[in-house]
């Protein structure tokens, strides 16, 4: 089964890119590695998810919002290379919570990412990661995770 089985099974599909929100771009290559810009979680209408997680939304929703931004980069992985069988190993994810001062489950919220990628390239989709606490984020966003992949051509 390959990834595009592996999400239609899941009853997932790859959302439509968003318009960079900076001067910036979704995806940068450098030799075999794509950088990959922060997203943040949109829902099937578009719209932005937000607030304060360990305050108005709680670890299971922000866990989530964070599975809606892997699918934004997927979309993202997808957009770049044609294929996202194309994908020789997800590398490093660095993902960014909108806690409140309190709160401590990064690491679970940012999971909702993780466990998609995995469960969608299998061995390829385990990477290290990052998951941090922060105080705000841009439009008051819940999750907002990058990543490095490791391509094939």
């Amino acid at each position: 089964m390959n990834c595009y089985d592996r999400l239609h099974t899941r009853g997932l599909k790859l959302p439509q890119v968003p318009t960079p929100i900076g001067n910036f771009t979704h995806c940068t290559r450098e030799g075999n590695l794509l950088f990959l810009s922060g997203q943040g979680p949109l829902d099937e209408s578009g719209s932005l998810m937000t607030g304060k997680v360990g305050a108005t939304v709680s670890a299971d929703e922000a866990y989530r919002h964070a599975q809606m931004v892997g699918l934004n980069l997927l979309a993202v992985l997808h957009n770049e290379l044609g294929d996202l069988r194309r994908v020789k190993q997800v590398v490093k994810l660095l993902g960014m919570v909108n806690a409140a001062p309190d709160f401590t489950e990064h690491p679970r919220v940012i999971n909702g990412c993780s466990d998609l990628f995995v469960d969608v390239f299998g061995d390829a989709g385990r990477h290290s990661r990052s998951a941090v606490g922060v105080g705000s984020l841009p439009g008051n966003i819940t999750v907002e995770i990058e990543a490095i992949v490791a391509i094939q051509d």
